[in-house]
């Protein structure tokens, strides 16, 4: 029999522990990286599933102000974390989650989990499990990946402006890309960048520092600079073992027209081929001024696309428990 539990922060170390071994979890899964936040933000709700003692899934989650049960709370990705489970365990897993949120008085729950291309072995027991227990869609987004097994030829199947753009960068040599720890300079980037379209960040520079004190060997900072200037920058968060997400692309646009983007996505792929990666994560690609919230922001997808990239789902299951 599966029991659920609340997670306490005594239990923080088996957690994480657990979801850097599971076969779906990634950062966002860890209490680690929902640390950042500052205590009272959100009203977490982490659950613990066992059976016979042993740890076998969790579920990082938090009461919205709808009262409904939402995973992720904070982060981009949620949903119930196991291992590489067969199937009919990961049905109990879900049962038990069904009987313990209506015993805890939730009427629905919305879980979103990674895309696909974040199990190690790839499977979606739990995915299946939800829907065969009457879980509906509520919302899909479009992201789009790079898959990373062209290895060293890569660039060869990006499209021949990308290309072209790529190799007049590297064959002059001005303009040039690398690790950085300038978190205050890219953040000024971002707020600049984030302005022109009428939005702001996700993260302030305190939720950034604080990220890289928590998780430093998760975040991998690029910047772009023009002589010594910088121009561009991309903030790289190391998902999983599988994983790189572009998690900010940005640029100064006054910069545009030398296309320091097209350089931080050859280095992205380049360096996370060398590091043994299988995918790299560019993104959702939705028109965020639409009203309907799945409409698809057709120049981002084209853009994307320049890079050998493919769309994959991002969806969010909506649990009735009525």
């Amino acid at each position: 029999m599966i029991t659920v539990h609340i997670y306490t922060p005594d239990q923080r170390h088996e957690w994480d522990t657990f979801v850097e071994r599971s076969n779906n979890g990634t950062m966002f899964h860890q209490q680690r990286f929902l640390d950042y936040h500052p205590d009272g933000k959100w009203n977490w709700h982490h659950l613990m599933f066992r059976e016979n003692g042993k740890l076998v899934a969790v579920l990082p989650a938090g009461v919205g102000k709808d009262g409904a049960l939402w995973s992720p709370t904070g982060a981009s990705y949620g949903s119930i974390v196991v291992a590489d489970e067969a199937f009919e365990r990961c049905l109990h897993i879900v049962d038990a989650f069904i009987d313990y949120a209506r015993s805890a008085g939730f009427t629905d729950a919305y879980l979103i989990p990674p895309p696909l291309i974040y199990t190690l072995d790839y499977s979606q027991h739990v995915e299946y499990a939800m829907l065969y227990r009457k879980a509906t869609f509520e919302l899909h987004y479009i992201s789009h990946a790079i898959d990373l097994k062209r290895g060293s030829a890569f660039l060869d199947h990006f499209d021949q402006t990308a290309r072209k753009s790529v190799r007049k960068i590297l064959r002059e040599g001005r303009i040039t890309i690398r690790e950085s720890d300038d978190y205050a300079t890219f953040h000024t980037i971002l707020v600049e960048n984030k302005a022109r379209h009428d939005t702001k960040p996700t993260h302030t520079l305190e939720d950034l520092l604080k990220l890289r004190e928590l998780m430093p060997e998760k975040l991998r900072l690029n910047m772009v600079y023009l002589d010594d200037e910088p121009i561009a920058g991309s903030l790289l968060f190391l998902a999983n073992r599988k994983v790189v997400l572009c998690f900010y692309n940005m640029l100064r646009y006054e910069y545009e027209h030398l296309r320091p983007i097209y350089l931080i996505m050859y280095e992205t792929v380049r360096w996370a081929i060398e590091n043994n990666y299988e995918w790299v994560d560019i993104g959702v690609s939705q028109d965020t001024k639409a009203d309907d919230p799945m409409t698809p922001s057709l120049g981002l997808i084209s853009f994307k696309e320049r890079f050998d990239s493919r769309g994959i789902l991002r969806s969010t299951y909506h649990l009735d428990l009525r």
